[in-house]
């Protein structure tokens, strides 16, 4: 089964939902406002995805950020604590299609091709 990250109220996660319902795919689902998010699970996905492609930068919540806040993402250890404080600016949706396979952001072509 797949699991994928985001936050409920999304437009573009429940984009996802409703794609993933509509084809019938089971899934699990990990909601970042009400169960949070590990520094270890950030890890990992940094080990498949760059912070750029991580970090929602078109996102409201990026945008109120610091400058300094901004310019820190390029240390991993602060950009992890600012995404772990700040889950809304986590690129949504985050899908684990398996052990080390991910899906980043709702692109129903690519999922088509992925599913």
């Amino acid at each position: 089964m797949i699991k994928i990250y985001g936050i409920k109220n999304c437009d573009t996660m429940k984009k996802a939902f409703q794609w993933l319902d509509k084809k019938k795919i089971k899934y699990e689902f990990h909601d970042y406002k009400q169960l949070g998010i590990d520094a270890e699970t950030i890890e990992v996905w940094m080990k498949k995805n760059s912070l750029e492609l991580l970090i929602n930068t078109k996102g409201t919540t990026w945008k109120k950020q610091s400058d300094a806040d901004k310019k820190s993402i390029s240390n991993p250890k602060k950009a992890i604590a600012l995404m772990i404080n700040n889950t809304s600016m986590i690129k949504r949706p985050l899908v684990k299609l398996g052990k080390d396979k991910y899906l980043l952001g709702f692109n129903e072509e690519e999922w088509e091709k992925k599913f």
